[in-house]
């Protein structure tokens, strides 16, 4: 059997790699919108750190890697990462994963992190399921240091009326809307204050017709909001939402959350996604949501 060749990613391969991720990633689909945010939408897109795996001018592997600087830390991620089914454990997985980790050696990241890649990612973590991608990484020395998971909601057998509790809010003077272009700049001011990260989903989700994004003001100040669609567009993925803490407790963040739900279900959606989730009993408790895929986070620290 022939060596396979490594290079990089060129943009007249995109058509086939969608199909080759189709074919071999057994429990996730991508559609070409789909795939085309995750590479050329991802604000750090490089080329020089995505790599292809072919052998007789076909693919049979593939990798992308992604650089962040967040605060005082440089992060590399490997967002995206396959091989042929039947060419596992032959060490292409490896050769790709080298070429990946000599770029971010190069870029003197600290931490290399795996698919829970802030600002735009396909999945927060490792899916367990993909037992030999754990077992991969763990031998090339990364450490499982936390878990997440993905929640769905039921969007097609429940309604999110909420027209009782926007009588409360009015009262308590907190006005409830979708956000405009005209609350763009107020809106990722005060996004930056508490969740600076979540900027870039947000203004994502600004870009939906209509915007994907509805806000909370008191006293004509915007405290709070909810979005959708500014992460893996048109899957009915939920988030980010924020709630400023002078107001928490008030139900805010629950009505915010409803409204983004009922607008999923208004555009044909059957169920919606709530990823990367901490507070599973909020959203339990709002949208009978339930834990549907569970994922595993690891690292590799090159610079401790």
């Amino acid at each position: 059997m022939s060596k396979p060749k490594i290079r990089k990613y060129k943009d007249t391969d995109f058509k086939s790699v969608l199909d080759f991720l189709n074919s071999n990633s057994e429990f996730d689909s991508f559609t070409e919108t789909l795939l085309k945010e995750k590479l050329y939408s991802d604000p750090d897109f490089n080329k020089e750190t995505v790599f292809i795996a072919e052998r007789n001018n076909k693919i049979i592997g593939f990798i992308q890697g992604v650089s962040r600087n967040i605060e005082t830390v440089k992060y590399a991620y490997i967002k995206l990462f396959a091989v042929k089914k039947e060419n596992r454990r032959q060490g292409i997985g490896t050769e790709l994963y080298n070429k990946v980790y000599e770029s971010f050696q190069k870029q003197k990241a600290d931490i290399i992190r795996v698919y829970d890649v802030p600002l735009n990612y396909f999945m927060p973590g490792i899916d367990p399921r993909y037992t030999p991608a754990l077992c991969f990484f763990e031998k090339k020395g990364f450490k499982k240091f936390d878990e997440t998971c993905n929640l769905t909601v039921d969007l097609k057998n429940q309604n999110f009326k909420i027209s009782k509790e926007l009588k409360f809010l009015k009262k308590e003077n907190i006005i409830v809307s979708r956000a405009t272009e005209k609350d763009t700049e107020e809106l990722l001011i005060f996004v930056s204050e508490e969740w600076k990260l979540w900027q870039h989903e947000v203004k994502t989700a600004l870009y939906s017709e209509p915007a994907a994004v509805f806000i909370a003001r008191h006293k004509g100040k915007i405290k709070a909001f909810s979005a959708y669609n500014g992460n893996n567009i048109g899957t009915a993925w939920f988030g980010p939402m924020g709630t400023h803490p002078d107001l928490r407790g008030k139900g805010i963040g629950g009505i915010l959350l409803k409204l983004c739900l009922q607008d999923m279900k208004s555009q044909g959606f059957k169920k919606s996604t709530i990823p990367w989730v901490g507070p599973i009993a909020f959203y339990s408790h709002y949208a009978n949501a339930v834990v549907e895929r569970v994922f595993w986070r690891y690292q590799l620290k090159l610079n401790s």
